[in-house]
């Protein structure tokens, strides 16, 4: 379930970004372009966890 609300947000939100972007530089809204970067930016988002190590580094006492 929490694919789908990563999906749903990550979407949500890059098109909000895709809307403020384009009316800022006087441009028309591109449906396509907000999509296209909403998936983008969910798949990113999923494998960042794959990537990033489980546990504590062995270096704990060094600060």
């Amino acid at each position: 379930m929490h694919f789908f609300w990563t999906f749903f947000w990550t979407f949500l939100l890059s098109h909000l970004l895709t809307y403020v972007v384009s009316s800022m530089s006087n441009v028309a809204y591109d449906f396509k372009s907000g999509s296209i970067l909403g998936i983008a930016l969910s798949f990113i988002l999923f494998f960042i966890p794959l990537v990033l190590p489980n546990g504590p580094s062995e270096k704990e006492g060094l600060h």
